[in-house]
């Protein structure tokens, strides 16, 4: 089994243009996203270990929100989540497995949570 460390990035709110419905699809909505990313290891980590072995958190929060493309409108929430996964893919060769969840936060009634989880491993 091979080691790996898992970087998180919870609960970011971006406003992105996605729906189906008529009063979705001219402004943008509020998503709430979390992103974790499984990295494959180079080794131990040591008290001098540089950040080239590991990965910056801000690489996640950047795929889900400043590298979603301005100005397109995703019909699925899923797209975006997928837009995500290939983000991070791109972005660094040891990115193992991505796994996004996004909630909708304009259609809960009662602080309830309703959204999707996409995982995605490398081929």
């Amino acid at each position: 089994m091979t080691d790996r460390l898992q970087l998180h990035v919870r609960d970011l709110e971006v406003m992105v243009l996605t729906g189906i419905y008529s009063e979705e699809t001219h402004l943008p909505q509020p998503l709430k996203m979390s992103v974790t990313v499984d990295l494959d290891l180079p080794g131990r980590f040591g008290p001098d270990s540089p950040l080239t072995e590991s990965k910056n958190y801000l690489d996640l929060k950047h795929a889900a929100t400043t590298a979603l493309p301005a100005g397109v409108h995703f019909k699925l929430v899923e797209a975006v989540a997928e837009h995500i996964c290939e983000t991070l893919f791109l972005q660094d060769k040891r990115v193992a497995r991505v796994e996004v969840e996004i909630i909708k936060l304009a259609i809960a009634e009662a602080g309830e949570s309703i959204g999707i989880t996409l995982v995605r491993n490398r081929r």
